[in-house]
């Protein structure tokens, strides 16, 4: 436990005396096959596959992180044989820093916002897996501080950098439906145990787990395999549900076509007990002001495993070819004043009703770049090339949306939302919901 209790102070005092000192802008300017030096904090389980992906997008991996000590096993040791091994982000920062161009973070939720913005103020441009932060305020200021450092930066939700959804966007914007009226998302997650009634009682660490590591910020609970390795997504304390795992790849399609920014309220109805984690199945409903792009809107998310299972109602399929049971293989469903566009961000086989205006916007020119995949996208980023358009202006609004579904589930009534201000204008008792305090040596 010591080392998780002695290096924040240390570590801070040798990069610039208090968290607020960090104001080093990367200047470095790369030359024509000069490669991208990144350091990775998480390195199991998805981590695993952006390590690998970050290097065949052509970065040289230098520094390697994880709490426990088995994820840098046999593949990863014999790939990346000269880069150091950390347990601790921080300590990877404080030894390495010097030699790193960028930061990947792929850790559990509720370790995103303090990996990325320590390595921000350290001038370290950061790729964060979805969603990007635990909190709505955690999404807001890891916004902030990207803008402040001047940073490139990339929420790791791949689909936003591949051909369906940068054609849907397109698409959507040139009229193919008209105006939008209502969105409709939907998922068949969790596959984890969601709707839990009871806190799981402690078992012994494994040895190879640095455990008060693992928690960094979060509370401080006794060690469960209901936590880790996998299960962390249930648990408000280290997760965000269903809704934060699968939202930011679902619904960011349409808030991206539509350019939302904040709603003005959400509302959600669920199924099992919200007290610990997530619900067993949610639908939640967001509201969103007229648009260029849309009429006054609702925006409603549907999740649930098996029988549990949410979806939208029979009415919003009505003349498609489509019902709830045959639309499970898709996850995305726009209303437009002219026809109906459905959708999965994985095929460019797109679904519109009437069909002939499909026809008709065959032609619509392309006006996004297309990029090889989203680590490409942003390595290039950081070597001075265009901004990824993930980045954290895009994803920090978008993230914040998708969390506040979170924030109705747990306020267990409709919130209405002062995005700007970043209040429930009725609910001010949710405001640590918004922002959580941390435990003390992890405060930002």
């Amino acid at each position: 436990m010591s080392s998780f209790f002695s290096s924040r102070r240390k570590f801070l005092k040798q990069v610039g005396g208090t968290a607020l000192a960090f104001q080093v802008v990367p200047s470095r300017v790369f030359g024509a096959n000069e490669r991208l030096s990144v350091g990775c904090i998480g390195i199991g389980g998805k981590g695993a596959g952006d390590v690998k992906d970050i290097a065949d997008a052509g970065a040289d991996i230098v520094a390697l992180c994880d709490v426990d000590e088995r994820r840098r096993g046999k593949n990863m040791a014999e790939r990346f044989p000269k880069a150091p091994f950390h347990k601790d982000f921080r300590r990877l920062l404080e030894k390495e820093g010097k030699h790193l161009d960028a930061v990947s973070v792929s850790t559990p939720d509720h370790l995103h916002c303090h990996a990325a913005v320590w390595a921000m103020r350290m001038g370290k441009h950061v790729y964060v897996q979805k969603p990007m932060a635990h909190s709505v305020w955690e999404a807001r200021y890891m916004t902030q501080v990207a803008k402040e450092q001047g940073v490139a930066t990339q929420m790791g939700n791949q689909a936003h950098a591949n051909e369906p959804i940068r054609r849907a966007v397109e698409l959507i914007r040139a009229g193919i439906i008209g105006k939008v009226k209502e969105v409709h998302t939907w998922t068949n997650r969790p596959i984890w145990p969601q709707g839990i009634t009871e806190m799981p009682k402690a078992q012994p660490i494994p040895n190879s787990l640095d455990w008060y590591l693992w928690l960094g910020p979060a509370p401080d609970r006794p060690y469960h395999e209901s936590y880790c390795p996998f299960k962390w997504r249930g648990w408000w304390d280290f997760g965000t549900g269903a809704l934060g795992d699968m939202g930011c790849h679902i619904m960011d399609m349409p808030f991206w076509a539509l350019e939302l920014r904040h709603p003005t309220s959400v509302e959600a109805r669920t199924n099992g007990s919200t007290e610990f984690g997530g619900p067993k199945a949610a639908t939640i409903t967001y509201r969103f002001p007229e648009g260029q792009y849309s009429h006054e809107l609702d925006f409603c998310w549907y999740d649930g495993n098996k029988k549990d299972r949410q979806m939208p109602p029979v009415s919003v399929f009505e003349g498609t070819d489509f019902n709830s049971e045959s639309a499970k293989k898709l996850d995305c469903l726009l209303i437009g004043d002219k026809g109906k566009f459905l959708f999965q961000r994985g095929t460019t086989r797109w679904f519109v009703y009437p069909k002939d205006r499909l026809e008709e916007f065959k032609d619509t020119p392309e006006t996004i770049r297309r990029v090889p995949n989203e680590d490409a996208e942003w390595v290039e980023a950081c070597k001075g090339g265009p901004a990824a358009l993930s980045h954290f202006d895009h994803s920090g609004p978008f993230t914040e949306t998708v969390l506040l579904g979170n924030l109705a589930i747990r306020a267990g009534k409709k919130i209405e939302w002062d995005g700007p201000n970043m209040k429930a204008t009725n609910a001010p008792e949710v405001s640590e919901l918004i922002q959580r305090p941390y435990r003390a040596d992890w405060e930002l």
